[in-house]
């Protein structure tokens, strides 16, 4: 580890990936040690246009006893080599050896038994995959997805036939830039020298974005269908998400108190697919990354996940709750259940039996 960009106590390790038809493809894992040894780790990994700067976020969990680790995936923030081309992915499944890679570091060289995975916007989507497919391998201990990108924002013949036939076209040249306009309302609405109050490297999370690749494209389109057609993911899922979505196309205030970016129906109505055990949590004002969003809504975001948390993921070693005998488990009154069953039963027959000798 050497120190990250972000200064002490944030450690950075870079993990080399090989190639891929670009050159050399590396990604990067970000830590930063709680104040005490501790068996519990978090992970973190972020959306589209995006890396990790979140500090606040790992300052809540480290001072709840959790190690924090986060993720610049290939081909972002801290991770993005000169030769490449921005945020580019043929698929979800490329991101899995870095996942893979980041949690054996995490289980096997820092020594962690309890690993719990956040994932925002594109970056739940890609964790939801993830851990889906690492099933039964014991590596997920529970997932919080952060408005996950479940489906794309956009009217249903356009997100569904309309790009079918659009990528069905250009499926050919992945490298092809989608002809659409980043107006960076939700930009604006982060950074501080704009309309927000959050200090990032723009060259790495530009106010416009980077441009949308049909390559890119198809792969987020596959990664949906595959999570829409239901996952089983095997630890407990928290999915969290605004009220509303906005949906303008010039600056508005209202930018500040919803999800500028996702349609957050989409987000509820696709959450329950993913797990036996999943959490839907909203927030009135919530941004559409809720760690973001004003003061006193990120507070209750941070609040909820705490609560969830120490209901789903209690420390190692933390016994279980007792669980109180049910009334016929009690000594003595199981004996006096049996007798007046026994009674109602003797009851009935006898009753079935003057009505059968009347009508005799």
């Amino acid at each position: 580890m050497e120190t990250d960009v972000l200064g002490l106590p944030y450690e950075r390790h870079t993990i080399d990936l090989g190639s891929d038809d670009e050159g050399p493809v590396v990604a990067t894992l970000v830590r930063r040690r709680a104040a005490n040894p501790t068996r519990r780790a978090v992970l973190h990994v972020h959306g589209f246009v995006d890396y990790f700067f979140q500090t606040h976020m790992a300052d809540f969990f480290v001072e709840r006893g959790w190690d924090f680790y986060a993720l610049d995936l290939r081909k972002y923030g801290r991770s993005l080599l000169p030769h490449q081309t921005p945020n580019f992915a043929r698929s979800m499944t490329d991101y899995f050896p870095e996942l893979d890679e980041a949690a054996r570091i995490i289980r096997e060289e820092d020594g962690h038994d309890q690993l719990l995975v956040t994932g925002h916007s594109t970056g739940g989507l890609i964790t939801s995959l993830w851990a889906h497919t690492r099933r039964g391998r014991g590596l997920v201990d529970g997932l919080f997805l952060n408005s996950p990108f479940f489906d794309f924002n956009l009217p249903w013949v356009m997100r569904r036939p309309l790009m079918s036939m659009v990528l069905a076209v250009t499926g050919r040249y992945p490298y092809r830039k989608m002809p659409v306009a980043n107006l960076g309302l939700y930009g604006r609405s982060l950074h501080h020298e704009h309309d927000g109050e959050w200090s990032y490297d723009l060259a790495w999370k530009p106010i416009t974005g980077f441009p949308v690749r049909m390559g890119w494209l198809e792969a987020i389109r596959r990664g949906q269908h595959k999570l829409r057609s239901g996952l089983s993911i095997d630890a407990p899922v928290l999915v969290a998400c605004s009220t509303r979505t906005f949906r303008g196309r010039a600056w508005h205030d209202d930018i500040r108190v919803s999800d500028s970016v996702l349609d957050v129906d989409h987000i509820t109505r696709w959450a329950p697919g993913l797990s036996r055990q999943v959490t839907i949590a909203r927030f009135d004002g919530g941004m559409h990354d809720l760690t973001l969003s004003g003061k006193e809504v990120r507070a209750e975001v941070f609040r909820e996940v705490g609560r969830w948390v120490d209901a789903f993921l209690p420390a190692p070693g933390t016994p279980e709750a007792a669980i109180p005998p049910a009334p016929e488990d009690r000594a003595g009154i199981a004996t006096a259940l049996e007798a007046a069953e026994a009674a109602v039963e003797n009851r009935t027959t006898d009753e079935a039996d003057d009505k059968s000798g009347a009508t005799a």
